[in-house]
C-alpha cells in the first residue's frame, strides 16, 4: 500500500512538473513580444488608478461569467421562493428542525 501510494505521489508530480514547465515557452522561431496586460506591479497601490483592467481582458472573456448573468435570477427566485420560507418553518420549530441560534442570526441578517 505504500509503495502504490508513493509511485501515485510520483506520478502526480511529474506531471505538475511536466505541465508547468512547457506552458509559455517561446522558441527560436518566435521572436514577437508580447506586453503583459499591465506594466504595474500586482502589490503597487496605484495600479488600479493608471491602468485599466478591462481594457485588457478580451470582451468574451468567460462563457461561466455569462452563464452566472443568466442563472443569477434563477438563483434570487430559489432564495425567496424556497429557502427562506424553509427557514421561516424550521424557525417556528427549532429543536425538532435543527434550528440553531447561528441559523437565527444568519437569517436575521439577510435583507
Amino acid at each position: 500500500m505504500r509503495a502504490t501510494t508513493w509511485a501515485i505521489g510520483i506520478a502526480m508530480l511529474a506531471m505538475v512538473a511536466a505541465g508547468c514547465g512547457t506552458t509559455h515557452q517561446q522558441t527560436a522561431d518566435d521572436k514577437e513580444y508580447t506586453p503583459p496586460t499591465s506594466i504595474y506591479n500586482v502589490l503597487d497601490s496605484t495600479t488600479l488608478v493608471y491602468s485599466d483592467p478591462a481594457a485588457g481582458s478580451p470582451i468574451n472573456d468567460n462563457p461561466w461569467r455569462w452563464a452566472g448573468f443568466i442563472f443569477h435570477p434563477v438563483g434570487q427566485a430559489f432564495d425567496y421562493v424556497i429557502n427562506r420560507p424553509l427557514y421561516t418553518l424550521a424557525s417556528w420549530f427549532p429543536y425538532l428542525m435543527g434550528y440553531t441560534a447561528e441559523d437565527n442570526m444568519v437569517d436575521a441578517q439577510r435583507r
